[in-house]
């Protein structure tokens, strides 16, 4: 299962270097304050613009896990990892197996028992839901992966 980006905040960016941009043309030797206040416009869009166009691969599969991400890039195998868990947070984090040579940077802490855990991905970055995504995971990661979200208010639980 591939996962594709999530990219709502470009057209904010856009409309914002391109409002912040007019604004400064227009401007032309006017007020200081509105020349600040556009070229603060313009430095967050283009900000949201440079993060909206980094690098983002992410595929799940039966051998592992491909993630290309800003900090994270690579390809891991399931067995690579003592166990995964998808947070409260929308965050997949995985707990490195030990014994195995060292492998990415410990970032985050696994949601059951604090255990040193790399953050693989968060799920507020891709279009695929929550849903969809945990499933791929119970079926490719199996018995390492956990889903531990707190059910929501109108879900029962079994």
């Amino acid at each position: 299962m591939e996962l594709h980006r999530n990219r709502g905040a470009l057209p904010l960016a856009l409309v914002c270097v391109a409002g912040g941009v007019m604004v400064l043309a227009v401007a032309g030797d006017g007020p200081v304050l509105r020349m600040l206040v556009a070229l603060g416009v313009v430095a967050v869009g283009v900000a949201v613009l440079v993060g909206a166009l980094r690098p983002f691969r992410c595929v799940l599969g039966p051998e592992g896990l491909e993630v290309r991400r800003p900090g994270l890039r690579g390809t891991y195998r399931w067995e690579q990892f003592a166990a995964l868990a998808l947070d409260d947070a929308g965050r997949l984090v995985g707990v490195p197996e030990a014994g195995l040579p060292p492998g990415p940077r410990v970032t985050a802490r696994h949601p059951r028992d604090g255990r040193p855990a790399v953050e693989l991905l968060d799920l507020r970055q891709v279009r695929e839901s929550p849903d969809e995504v945990t499933a791929a995971l119970a079926r490719y990661a199996g018995e390492r992966f956990t889903d531990d979200r707190t059910p929501h208010a109108g879900k029962a639980t079994a």
